[in-house]
């Protein structure tokens, strides 16, 4: 019996380091139309940590959020009906285990389709699993991002 008790014992302490030792990665993005601005615009939420080591840049410092910028620049694309839209970094709050991105896309009269190319994290992260949900005239579209899929197309 104890041999029988040793043996759960050291099963169920494997069970539980294999848990604790699984990380998860990603970030969510809300996309809401503002029909009276006619602008598109973006809060991505992200890990500090995760984003501060894709940019190797501490979060307290003075460059971060030129940083951050910088890289949501590069691996967030945008088009609205075939066309590529350039977005505008709006800002940047660091809110202890989050950083929250703001970013918009103006001169957005109708839309048809939004397709997205969204690469944030994926290179530092193999799992890591971007998520959008795209608000538009009462519509609600849901896109999922990760390594292989990193382009996804919604229609209205």
């Amino acid at each position: 019996m104890k041999k029988f008790l040793y043996t759960v014992g050291i099963f169920v302490l494997m069970l539980v380091m294999s848990f604790t030792a699984a990380d998860f990665y990603s970030s969510m993005t809300k996309v809401d139309y503002l029909e009276g601005n006619k602008t598109l615009k973006f809060t991505t939420k992200m890990n500090t940590a995760h984003i501060s080591d894709a940019i190797k840049i501490n979060p307290n410092s003075v460059g971060f959020e030129a940083e951050v910028k910088k890289y949501v620049n590069n691996n967030f694309d945008l088009y609205v009906n075939g066309s590529a839209r350039s977005l505008t970094f709006t800002g940047s709050q660091v809110n202890g285990e989050s950083v929250w991105v703001y970013f918009e896309a103006g001169g957005i009269t109708d839309i048809n389709t939004i397709k997205i190319k969204n690469t944030i994290l994926l290179g530092t992260f193999p799992k890591q699993f971007n998520l959008v949900n795209i608000a538009y005239k009462g519509n609600q579209k849901t896109m999922n991002f990760q390594r292989g899929k990193e382009v996804n197309e919604v229609s209205f």
